[in-house]
């Protein structure tokens, strides 16, 4: 497969959920606004973030708060004699709410290391990836069996190393969706297209499919189980990458958060497995 993108797309370019072991206390709040809006109260009283898992949470983390979102991630896939490890250090993202609750600008730029092995030699390539813009907007809360949604314009511009630039500005948008059943569990899924390059220069379309499952464990600890894909369009020999993947998240303070994850993929196109853990902190 090629893995020259899989890190930065894993991070920014990707869909993740929010856990509902931080959203228990969150929903009095929504209950007294009796506005309806997207969630846009949760941010302001529980800390809710978009890692550790692929799916974007429907909620933005409200004016005037700054939160930070940093991780690791090691991967590896063997395939066609062809050894690769891939390191996704840092993986930062800024989010910023502005002008209003619903409203967050996303600023996300990390680095990479990828190495090769084929017939015993070793190629490791390593640097800076494109720079991650986006914006958050959350549109509706849940009404009945009406999912609450968000979505979220986004774009690389390049300014990575040449190992990790897609040479070029690649845009895209993200829509994302969730079900809180209970206090406790929730579905989460989105459904977004991006502009990408193959490693061949071909400019392609990337359709990105996430569906997750969050449950609360505890006050402090929370868990969950998901599956995504990501599908080329118009792409020669394309083939599309499956994954499942599941984590764990612990709540330190109400503006500190730590996860691990590990995910498999599901077919020879993807990456064999990968390995991560991040923090998460909120400045209000």
């Amino acid at each position: 497969m090629m893995l020259r993108y899989t890190l930065l797309r894993r991070c920014y370019g990707g869909l993740r959920m929010e856990y509902q072991v931080t959203r228990i206390a969150a929903r009095f709040a929504v209950l007294l606004s009796g506005l309806g809006l997207a969630d846009a109260t949760h941010a302001q009283q529980a800390l809710v973030a978009d890692r550790p898992d692929f799916t974007e949470g429907t909620t933005t983390v409200g004016l005037g708060v700054l939160q930070f979102e940093l991780g690791y991630t090691f991967g590896v896939d063997d395939a066609d004699g062809v050894a690769t490890r891939a390191h996704s250090y840092g993986e930062p993202l800024l989010r910023a709410g502005v002008f209003a609750d619903r409203l967050e600008l996303r600023v996300g730029a990390g680095a990479g290391s990828v190495s090769t092995e084929l017939r015993g030699r070793t190629v490791t390539e390593s640097g800076l990836e494109d720079l991650y813009l986006g914006v958050k907007l959350a549109l509706t809360g849940q009404r009945g069996v009406l999912p609450a949604t968000a979505i979220l314009p986004q774009a690389t511009v390049p300014t990575g190393g040449d190992a990790f630039s897609a040479g070029r500005v690649l845009p895209g948008v993200n829509f994302v969706y969730s079900w809180d059943f209970t206090e406790s569990l929730s579905l989460a899924g989105g459904t977004q297209v991006n502009a990408a390059v193959a490693d061949g220069n071909e400019d392609y379309r990337e359709w990105a499919q996430s569906l997750s499952w969050a449950v609360a464990l505890g006050e402090r600890t929370g868990a969950y189980g998901e599956w995504y894909a990501f599908v080329p369009s118009g792409l020669a020999d394309g083939r599309a990458q499956h994954y499942v993947n599941s984590g764990l998240t612990w709540l330190a303070n109400e503006d500190l958060q730590w996860d691990i994850r590990v995910g498999f993929g599901l077919n020879d196109a993807a990456e064999d497995v990968y390995v991560g853990t991040g923090v998460v902190f909120r400045i209000r």
